[in-house]
């Protein structure tokens, strides 16, 4: 229950040989892509284990529907594009994603969604009501995947959808890369980035994330202090509190990071304008402007978000 709270407040990789004697019969040519997909499509049907349990595939899927703005990154990113027929209002990304403006994730109706592209696989990032029985009394098989509380939940998620979808060998190449990239800007920047504090905001009226969120994971991977990790001791706001004004002055956080700034239209610019904020150390000079949904979904641009932080202490001069 809390993962899926979480996940609304934060609101996608032959050989031959002849022997010798007479000449061989010239084998019938088939392509790299003509041998992985029919290797995928005898891979069904299949059982993945989701967040709503087991789930069986009969069939490779062709026609996806992804009502996760996550899931649909991880869907392109390990070789399952061509198979997704429509995705949802919020998937942004890739922008060859077939997104449809009238598909909502929050409250989408299945009729239409049946008319309009009937689906042979869904994917929730939470199960908003009835939803997935509304689906599997269609024969529709539904994957939920909730909100991941760390980089680490990610990969499993990614493995799942590529087993799901026939794409083994690209979701296991994206696991591979991204746990590589994530090491290597770990080991070049971890040293500088080590105890510097940050305030991470939501919106512009000051919600944040703790710690214990996945979002606070990217921080702590560097060995960044979160000061608002007090603000939600006992767990209460599931790693989503909203602070004051007059808290951050206390804290005076080294680094600010804007998560806002397509949301809300924040910049280091207005929040130098806000009453109170002037005595802040961070203003203006460590302000760093994200891109809202790079700093939110977990999925392969994780790494982005983690090179802008590692990029933004370094340009700063600022350690710990």
């Amino acid at each position: 229950m809390q993962r899926a709270i979480a996940g609304l407040l934060a609101t996608a990789l032959v050989a031959a040989a002849c022997s010798a004697g007479e000449p061989a019969e010239p084998a019938p040519t088939t392509s790299a892509a003509e041998t992985t997909t029919t290797a995928a499509a005898e891979a069904f049907p299949i059982t993945v284990a989701a967040d709503n349990g087991d789930v069986t595939i009969e069939a490779r899927p062709q026609r996806i529907l992804s009502l996760s703005a996550a899931a649909t990154e991880i869907l392109f990113a390990i070789g399952a594009g061509d198979q997704v027929a429509a995705v949802d209002s919020f998937s942004t990304y890739p922008a060859e994603a077939p997104t449809d403006p009238d598909l909502m994730a929050i409250e989408p109706n299945i009729e239409a969604i049946v008319d309009d592209h009937d689906p042979d696989l869904v994917v929730l990032f939470f199960d908003p009501g009835e939803v997935e029985a509304s689906f599997a009394a269609l024969g529709i098989p539904v994957i939920v995947q909730l909100a991941p509380i760390d980089i680490d939940g990610i990969y499993p998620q990614v493995e799942l959808l590529g087993a799901a979808t026939g794409n083994v060998d690209g979701a296991a190449a994206l696991v591979a890369g991204m746990q590589d990239d994530i090491d290597a800007i770990v080991a070049e920047y971890g040293d500088m980035a080590a105890g510097v504090t940050y305030y991470h905001e939501l919106d512009d009226t000051l919600y944040t994330v703790t710690s214990t969120t996945f979002v606070g994971d990217v921080y702590d991977r560097l060995g960044m202090v979160n000061v608002a990790d007090p603000a939600d001791a006992d767990g209460s706001a599931f790693g989503y509190p909203q602070l004051s004004a007059e808290f951050l002055v206390d804290a005076d956080p080294d680094m600010i990071f804007l998560a806002d700034t397509v949301c809300c239209g924040q910049s280091a610019a207005t929040i130098a304008e806000r009453p109170g904020w002037e005595a802040l150390s961070a203003v203006p000079d460590a302000v760093v402007e994200l891109d809202d949904d790079v700093a939110s979904r977990p999925g392969p641009r994780v790494v982005d978000f983690l090179s802008v932080i590692a990029d933004a202490v370094a340009a700063r001069g600022v350690s710990g």
